[in-house]
C-alpha cells in the first residue's frame, strides 16, 4: 500500500462520531420495523447473477453498468447485491410454505453498485428495506410509505418531500410506452448519449435519467397518469386517499419512475432538498406485482422500499441535525496504587449492573488517567486511590466541572443511576 491507507475508491470508513450516528440510524430502523409488525430477514451478501439480471431488466443501469459480478471457482456467476428486494422475494419463494401470509419482511444490509463516486453516492452503502409480500391491496402501499415517512420524520429531517406516482401495469403500460416512444423519436437528438440508443426498448429510462438533456426532454413528455386503466387508476386513488387519511403530505410527480423493471402501479420517493438534485432521493420504492413470476414463482403481489442510510446521514448533516450518538460509558474508573484491584472490581460490577464503564490499562499516573477519562466521553470518573481503598469509599468526579464527592464503595452504581 506504500503508506496509502485510504479505503478503496467509492467506499468510506465510518469512525466516531459518524459511525455512532450510523449505528443509531440502524438501531432505529430495526426498532420501527419491529413495532410495525415486520419480521427480520437476512439474505446472503451475494446472490445468483440471474436473479438481478432478470428482475432489474437486462437494459437497466443496474445490470449494464453497476453490478459487481464475478465467477466463482466452479464457474458460477455471482453478484454482490445491488438491492435487497429481489433476494428477499427469492427467499420467500423458497420458504413460502413456512411463512405467514402476507409476509412482512425487514432488513438492514450492505449493498454494492459500481458508479462514479461522488457526494451521496457510494459503491458500498447501507440499505434499510421493508417488503409486504402476498398482498395486493392499496392499504399495503400506504403501510410501507407511512413507515418510511414515520422513520424519516422521527429523524427530524425538514427539507423532505414525498413524491408519488402510478406507472401502470401490464394492461395500460404497453400502449403508454408506444406513445412515449413516438414522442422520444421526435426528440431523439436531444436525448443524452447514454439513452439515445436504448430508449426504443425501454423508453421510461429517459424519464428516470438525471442528465440535463433528458430532463429537458422529459419535461414535456406524455405522462402515464393520463393513460392508466381503471383498476390502476382506482388503486392509485386509494393509495392517495390512504395517505391523506394518515395525514401524510405528498405530491404527485407524474414523471416519477423507478430505475428497476419490476415496479408496477405505485412508485414513490422521499427527496431531500438539502442534497444535490442527482443524489436527492433518500428512499424509494413501490409495488412489484410481477416480480415473483419473473423469478419463476407463482403470481405474488408485493410492495416495499429501500432507504439509503448513508444518504440519510448526509442529509441530516447537511441540515445540521446529525444523529445524537448513543450514550457511551457512564463512568471511567481510575485506580491508583493499591486501589487498582478495587477499581477493576468496580468496573466489573458497574458493567454487570447495566452501566457502561471503562478504565485505563496498566498502572498510569493520575493525570494521564484523568485525560483518558475526559476523552472517553463519560460524565463521571470514579477515583480509587490508596486513601479511598482504606476508607471503603470512592471519589466521584463530575468531569464537566471537576466537582467531587465521596460515595461509599457499594453505592457507586446507585449513585450514578440516580443522576440519569
Amino acid at each position: 500500500m506504500s503508506g496509502d491507507f485510504a479505503p478503496p475508491r467509492g467506499t468510506a470508513d465510518l469512525l466516531p462520531p459518524r459511525a455512532e450516528g450510523m449505528r443509531l440510524l440502524v438501531r432505529e430502523a430495526w426498532g420501527i420495523a419491529t413495532r410495525w409488525g415486520f419480521r427480520t430477514v437476512l439474505t446472503p451478501s451475494l446472490d445468483h447473477t440471474e436473479i438481478f439480471a432478470r428482475t432489474s431488466g437486462e437494459t437497466s443501469d443496474v445490470v449494464t453498468k453497476e453490478m459487481y459480478t464475478f465467477e466463482d471457482k466452479a464457474g458460477r456467476s455471482l453478484t454482490l447485491k445491488p438491492e435487497g428486494t429481489a433476494s428477499v422475494v427469492r427467499a420467500y419463494l423458497d420458504h413460502r410454505q413456512e411463512l405467514p401470509h402476507p409476509f412482512k419482511a425487514a432488513y438492514v444490509e450492505r449493498t454494492w453498485r459500481y458508479g462514479r463516486p461522488q457526494a451521496g453516492r457510494l459503491r458500498e452503502f447501507r440499505q434499510f428495506g421493508v417488503e409486504i409480500i402476498g398482498e395486493g391491496a392499496p392499504e399495503a402501499d400506504v403501510e410501507v410509505i407511512a413507515l418510511a415517512d414515520a422513520y424519516l420524520r422521527a429523524r427530524r429531517l425538514e427539507k423532505l418531500t414525498l413524491q408519488v406516482n402510478s406507472i401502470g401495469d401490464e394492461v395500460c403500460r404497453p400502449p403508454y410506452r408506444e406513445t412515449l416512444v413516438a414522442y422520444l423519436d421526435e426528440h431523439r437528438e436531444e436525448i443524452c448519449d447514454e439513452h439515445r440508443a436504448v430508449y426504443p426498448s425501454n423508453p421510461m429510462r429517459v424519464l428516470d435519467c438525471k442528465t440535463a438533456e433528458c430532463r429537458a426532454v422529459a419535461a414535456n413528455a406524455p405522462v402515464i397518469t393520463t393513460a392508466l386503466c381503471d383498476p390502476c387508476a382506482e388503486h392509485f386513488d386509494a393509495v392517495r386517499g390512504g395517505l391523506e387519511e394518515a395525514g401524510i403530505v405528498h405530491e404527485v410527480e407524474p414523471r416519477l419512475v423507478r430505475g428497476l423493471d419490476y415496479y408496477t402501479r405505485t412508485a414513490f420517493e422521499f427527496v431531500s432538498g438539502s442534497l444535490s438534485e442527482a443524489q436527492a432521493t433518500v428512499c424509494g420504492g413501490g409495488r412489484y406485482d410481477g416480480l415473483a413470476e419473473v423469478l419463476g414463482g407463482e403470481s405474488t403481489p408485493g410492495v416495499g422500499f429501500g432507504m439509503g442510510l448513508d444518504r440519510v446521514l448526509i442529509a441530516l448533516e447537511a441540515e445540521g441535525r446529525s444523529p445524537e450518538p448513543p450514550p457511551g460509558v457512564a463512568c471511567f474508573v481510575i485506580g491508583i496504587g493499591e486501589g487498582r484491584g478495587i477499581a477493576r472490581a468496580l468496573v466489573r460490577e458497574l458493567r454487570a449492573s447495566g452501566l457502561g464503564a471503562d478504565m485505563s490499562y496498566g498502572d498510569r499516573p493520575l493525570k494521564a488517567q484523568l485525560r483518558a477519562a475526559d476523552r472517553s466521553g463519560a460524565p463521571y470518573a470514579a477515583i480509587v486511590g490508596e486513601r479511598e481503598a482504606r476508607a471503603g469509599v470512592v471519589t466521584m468526579r463530575r468531569l464537566a466541572d471537576g466537582e467531587q464527592t465521596e460515595v461509599p464503595r457499594e453505592e457507586v452504581a446507585a449513585w450514578i443511576t440516580s443522576r440519569g
